[in-house]
């Protein structure tokens, strides 16, 4: 699933900075999906917190055939050591087991993600393991919100130092102050600073 407003956002974000108006046509071919899986989404970020992306998609590979499925019920179902044996470290198999009662209580899910993107960031931080960066993604990669800034991204941070002060660190304010003239598409202008260090989609 592609979001409706990309054509849209793309044309508008050209049009205002000349970064983005390079990667957007280098990078042409490429537009941010979602997988359509919320718990799924939640688990791989969790999985990935901080190990690199090979180590996690080897973890998630291991999960992936431990389990019967990614879903709420097979992670409460699973005995917590098959868990560890996958990868995980304790912490971890105690965050995914709190995702998933907050899953299947009815916590989170269905009508949660109607809310603003604060009111559904407050109710994801309210499971264990997951703080703002990891809702921020879930914003961008599940529900394909159009004006997110994860200001707290180490790769958006590099990005922006890269390509708008000559690779010296910014500032959050300076940051936020450059991204002012993205909105509303700053998830968009994010996907293709990402692409700047990464040409790969990353996909949560």
């Amino acid at each position: 699933m592609t979001p409706d407003y990309w054509p849209r956002a793309i044309a508008e974000l050209a049009d205002r900075d000349r970064v983005l108006a390079r990667l957007i046509a280098h990078y042409s071919d490429l537009q941010l999906r979602s997988r359509g899986d919320a718990f799924g989404t939640l688990t791989r970020s969790i999985v990935g917190q901080q190990i690199s992306i090979k180590a996690a998609d080897t973890v998630w590979g291991r999960l992936a055939e431990a389990l019967p499925a990614i879903d709420p019920a097979a992670v409460l179902a699973a005995d917590p050591q098959r868990l560890r044996a996958c990868g995980l470290s304790a912490r971890k198999v105690e965050y995914l087991a709190d995702l998933a009662r907050h899953f299947a209580d009815g916590r989170l899910g269905g009508g949660s993600w109607d809310e603003d993107d604060e009111a559904v960031i407050a109710a994801l931080t309210a499971v264990k393991g997951i703080g703002r960066w990891t809702a921020e993604m879930f914003l961008i990669f599940y529900l394909l919100r159009p004006d997110v800034l994860p200001l707290d991204d180490i790769g958006l941070q590099r990005a922006m130092r890269l390509h708008y002060n000559g690779d010296v660190p910014l500032a959050r304010l300076k940051m936020r102050k450059i991204a002012d003239a993205w909105s509303p598409w700053r998830s968009v202008a994010t996907w293709y600073l990402w692409r700047s260090l990464d040409p790969v989609p990353v996909e949560y």
